[in-house]
């Protein structure tokens, strides 16, 4: 019996971690609600102009925009912004993002079809929150702990005697 010697297994850097999970969220929040659809009496309310308790309207259709566009917008700044923006953005967004995927359930009569879609939500979030916040520090360079190149020579120098201009 031969063994085979393990995979190769490269750390995933912070950036491609975060802007996985956020697509992965978003497919999941946009194949809820496109599922919710098949729920019975979803089709029928929303021709009658009603979503939940709010009546469709303009300002109804900019507000669920924005909360679309977010983790959306989150997936393309989690490969673009600098890294200490990058964490402190993908920490706060998150956050906020819990409370706004648990309210998804209020109401709901099929809980275990959102129960196990705002669960994969929050677990999703969870890696995010994780993931930037154990964001990977970078060592300082080497001149910053170590003295430069002059300075030792005229250590050097010093300790021999000989003259230094």
């Amino acid at each position: 019996m031969s063994t085979r010697p393990p995979l190769e297994d490269h750390p995933i850097p912070a950036r491609t971690k975060l802007a996985a999970a956020w697509t992965s969220f978003m497919f999941l929040y946009a194949y809820v609600d496109i599922l919710n659809f098949f729920t019975p009496g979803v089709i029928e309310d929303l021709l009658d102009g009603k979503v939940f308790e709010f009546t469709l309207s303009q300002t109804f259709s900019t507000t669920a925009l924005t909360l679309v566009s977010i983790p959306i917008l989150m997936i393309v700044l989690s490969t673009t912004l600098p890294a200490r923006a990058n964490r402190t953005t993908n920490l706060i967004v998150a956050s906020l993002y819990i409370p706004v995927t648990a309210f998804n359930a209020v109401g709901e009569s099929w809980l275990f079809f959102y129960g196990l879609g705002i669960a994969l939500e929050l677990a999703l979030l969870a890696l995010i929150l994780r993931s930037a916040w154990t964001w990977p520090h970078t060592a300082p360079p080497a001149s910053t702990t170590s003295p430069d190149h002059q300075t030792v020579r005229a250590r050097a120098d010093a300790q021999s005697g000989l003259d230094v201009c």
